[in-house]
């Protein structure tokens, strides 16, 4: 691999043993992959994957003390993904014990760490990072050292930065040494789609169910997608990128999908079209029977799939303010039709700390409060995996919390039906 000087005086120890281990490890991260040389990280923040005091993870602490003992910091400020514990979600005596006693016993010592390499702020843990009142937004073409899958392929599909889908730790060592190695979604040739989607639905298609059916057919590829304008049309709007943030989650984590273009609509997509289709590129036509086959192949994992619901998540990822008023106005007028007053499920609507903020500043906290609504930053899939949440019936409307966790997936329709007091 080409180094500058720079770079190469970093490897030969200029600014000590820790940093030019560093250095190592990305050289060696980069030429597994082929990589001939290392680009400058031009994004403002950085972002980390990992947010979670895991007992277990005593390698990644002695690894963080190495590189704060040698006076290393992130050469970015940086946001974390959500933190895995809240007081104000339901959750058991026992529940509470195993989280706090035994998974998540280094949380305070790992959020120390993090504070003393550069993060952001104490509210700054968040998966949707790239929300206008949490302020870590690329631009396009800037280049991104971070691992979240859903902030990961937000970036590189609707803002035009560029970012690999890297792993936790790595993704910080870009950022302290303020450069990554060049290859995949990095290059021209790597953000060129191999697949093209038609999709030929009679309505506007679930995000997350398109989204999943996407992500299991191209897996880590490139899909170009064909066909939503008729319901995104053709500008960002907060409709259309809350629809995109919660499509690409699915693509993310139901296959692995880095970056995906719509037609007439992303950056990329915007000013080449079709020529950023690859030639020989796949072609995979989703209409209603489709999406159909696709929802019904989910398995149902509780211990008694007929079990009535006794928890509900909804945001993940984290929810913007717009999608916020949005199901809270939906919830209230779910429950009005039926003359009820407080949801008949326990329901959590997850949103990064600075979004619950401006939400508040509305009359909706209050009220989506006074229906039994939890508003928390928390990260669901990090509640909910352990032992204990595989033996409750939970459900969500989140491809992403249903494919890691034991957590059964419903339409956004549904969900609002069950929470309401309908369909139980």
């Amino acid at each position: 691999m080409y180094l500058t000087s720079e770079q190469q005086a970093l490897l030969d120890g200029s600014r000590g043993e820790v940093m030019a281990k560093i250095v190592k490890t990305l050289i060696m991260y980069g030429e597994t992959f082929g990589a001939e040389r290392m680009v400058p990280v031009t994004g403002e923040y950085g972002h980390t994957v990992i947010s979670f005091g895991l007992g277990v993870m005593e390698p990644v602490y002695d690894l963080f003390d190495q590189i704060i003992g040698a006076g290393i910091a992130s050469g970015q400020r940086f946001t974390a993904d959500p933190r895995p514990l809240d007081k104000s979600v339901p959750s058991s005596l026992l529940e509470n014990l195993v989280f706090r006693r035994f998974m998540y016993s280094e949380q305070e010592r790992f959020e120390a760490q993090l504070q003393r390499l550069g993060i952001k702020g104490d509210d700054a843990y968040t998966c949707a990072c790239y929300l206008d009142e949490v302020g870590n937004l690329p631009k396009k073409g800037d280049v991104l050292s971070w691992a979240e899958s859903s902030a990961v392929v937000y970036a590189n599909s609707v803002l035009g930065a560029r970012c690999n889908r890297n792993s936790g730790i790595i993704e910080l060592m870009g950022s302290i040494a303020g450069f990554v190695p060049e290859f995949g979604l990095l290059t021209d040739e790597g953000r060129k789609a191999t697949w093209m989607i038609d999709v030929t639905c009679s309505k506007k298609p679930e995000a997350q169910l398109l989204g999943s059916a996407i992500g299991m057919r191209v897996m880590e590829e490139v899909p170009y997608v064909r066909g939503l304008d008729r319901w995104l049309g053709g500008e960002l709007t907060d409709d259309a990128t809350a629809y995109l943030k919660d499509f690409g989650a699915a693509t993310a984590s139901n296959g692995a999908v880095g970056l995906y273009h719509i037609d007439g609509l992303t950056p990329e997509a915007k000013e080449r079209g079709e020529a950023l289709i690859a030639e020989g590129a796949k072609t995979y036509v989703i209409d209603d029977a489709e999406l159909e086959r696709v929802r019904r192949s989910y398995p149902v994992i509780w211990k008694n799939p007929k079990s009535k619901p006794e928890l509900c998540f909804v945001g993940c990822p984290h929810l913007s303010l717009a999608q916020l008023e949005t199901w809270t106005a939906d919830v209230e007028r779910g429950l009005n039709a039926r003359g009820r007053e407080r949801v008949a499920v326990p329901t959590v609507f997850t949103a990064p700390v600075r979004v619950i903020r401006e939400f508040q500043k509305g009359d909706g906290y209050m009220r989506a409060k006074r229906m039994g609504i939890v508003l928390s930053p928390i990260c669901p899939l990090m509640y909910m995996n352990n032992p204990l949440c595989k033996l409750k019936a939970v459900i969500t409307s989140s491809n992403k919390l249903r494919t890691y966790t034991s957590a059964k997936y419903e339409t956004e329709a549904d969900v609002l039906d069950i929470i309401c007091g309908g369909r139980r």
